[in-house]
């Protein structure tokens, strides 16, 4: 097989959860367990740092790994989901894993893991750990997939736990209330390892105190050190920080989410220098302002276009949606345009309540099944007082936007992450 023939071997024989949602889901460990043993236990080769959390794993993940990789240490990254190449999820230095260590591994391996049935997230993670271990990493920065107590990433023994923050996001797996969402993030809670938890509420905070206490685990809670003093944005749209620990830190990444984000990871670097981590000022300082460059991060507030300014954004749920609609008011624009796109499995209408009414909407639908129809997204929309028209791809929602928007209008893509990638990968390739 070549490449493209691995990857739709592995999206068909072990469905992908972007695709097809709840029906690509494994409760429990058992499979993660028995391809641990067969790979002789990878994970345990190298050190590992563990991220969970409802919105902004992605970017701490990628924020410590570039922090990490400024101090010399050879960093893995595993995350996901990817938005345009497989490869995204699985990197060393920045680098993807190459096409030929994924058709090894299936071509390999399938005669053992075809009876196991895997799903294709727990296959990709035993293919992440082996190639971490293979290539001898120092450490890796393991994002959870989905949850914590029960995910397939739930086998490491990190050095440190971040849960960034709880909201409601996948509950029919994770549970329909805050404390019960907590209680599986919290399962990646392990005895006597560190655990900074980045935000929140009266429900979520009880229960990360009493996991950490069963399993004897400093806790840390971000928000109450304020170790962020002060945030404001600079004359091209990064970050400029005040902190306690590092003046004038600039960050790369924009949105507005980046400060809940900072402030966890000033926590998170106390901590892993407390545990033995070497890594000095400038490396803090060149992670966070070259993050992207470092690891690859796209589709975080990122801007793709100016005059008109283009911007794209992979928040998904009502919990990183507030976040884009709080900074979309602050813009200066002429007119707003919405390019969006949702999954059907999502808290649509809790979305839909949030965004603007006075702008012009592009209803689109990404190429997943999981794809909400984008004359359904208009139709429930409208129940909002959006009005717009629907569009059958992300390419042509843009392209009709970019006809209507004049040179000072703004344009803003997102709504899933699916969206974002369709967006990536058919009008700004790179």
């Amino acid at each position: 097989m070549n490449y493209q023939e691995t990857l739709t071997y592995l999206y068909t024989s072990a469905p992908l959860f972007q695709q097809v949602g709840k029906d690509a889901y494994k409760e429990g460990l058992e499979n993660t367990y028995t391809l641990d043993e067969h790979f002789n236990h990878p994970h345990r080769k190298f050190h590992t740092i563990h991220v969970a959390g409802t919105n902004g794993k992605g970017s701490c993940s990628h924020t410590l790994a570039a922090i990490l990789q400024s101090a010399g240490y050879r960093v893995g990254l595993y995350t996901s989901p990817h938005l345009v190449d497989f490869r995204e999820r699985i990197r060393i230095n920045g680098v993807p894993i190459p096409q030929e260590f994924v058709i090894d591994f299936v071509e390999k391996h399938r005669a053992f893991f075809e009876p196991l049935h895997p799903s294709f997230f727990e296959l990709t993670t035993a293919m992440a750990f082996l190639y971490f271990a293979r290539q001898q990493v120092d450490v890796a920065v393991i994002e959870v997939g989905l949850g914590g107590r029960l995910d397939c990433t739930n086998i490491i023994q990190p050095d440190l736990c971040i849960i960034t923050n709880i909201s409601f996001d996948h509950t029919q797996f994770l549970g329909n209330t805050l404390e019960q969402i907590a209680s599986e993030k919290a399962g990646i809670i392990k005895p006597h390892t560190p655990v900074v938890i980045g935000e929140t509420t009266p429900e979520t905070k009880a229960v990360f105190l009493k996991k950490a206490a069963s399993a004897d685990a400093p806790i840390v809670f971000a928000e109450e050190e304020h170790l962020l003093t002060e945030a404001r944005h600079d004359e091209d749209g990064n970050y400029l920080y005040q902190t306690t620990d590092y003046a004038n830190l600039k960050g790369k990444l924009g949105g507005f989410c980046q400060e809940k984000n900072t402030n966890t990871l000033l926590s998170a670097i106390r901590r892993l220098k407390q545990a033995g981590y070497q890594f000095t000022e400038t490396d803090v300082r060149n992670g966070f302002a070259q993050v992207c460059e470092l690891t690859g991060l796209k589709g975080r507030w990122q801007r793709l276009a100016s005059r008109p300014t283009v911007i794209c954004d992979t928040g998904h749920n009502v919990g990183g949606i507030q976040y884009i609609v709080k900074q979309l008011s602050l813009q200066h624009y002429r007119r707003l345009h919405i390019v969006i796109g949702m999954v059907n499995d999502k808290d649509i209408n809790g979305v839909l309540s949030l965004l603007p009414v006075r702008a012009t909407y592009y209803f689109t639908q990404a190429s997943v099944k999981r794809a909400l129809p984008a004359e359904e997204m208009k139709r429930q929309a409208a129940a909002h007082g959006l009005s717009g028209n629907a569009y059958p791809s992300v390419k042509e929602a843009l392209q009709a936007a970019l006809s209507q928007a004049g040179k000072d209008d703004f344009i803003f893509i997102g709504g899933s992450s699916f969206i974002v990638a369709d967006l990536l990968a058919t009008c700004y390739t790179s």
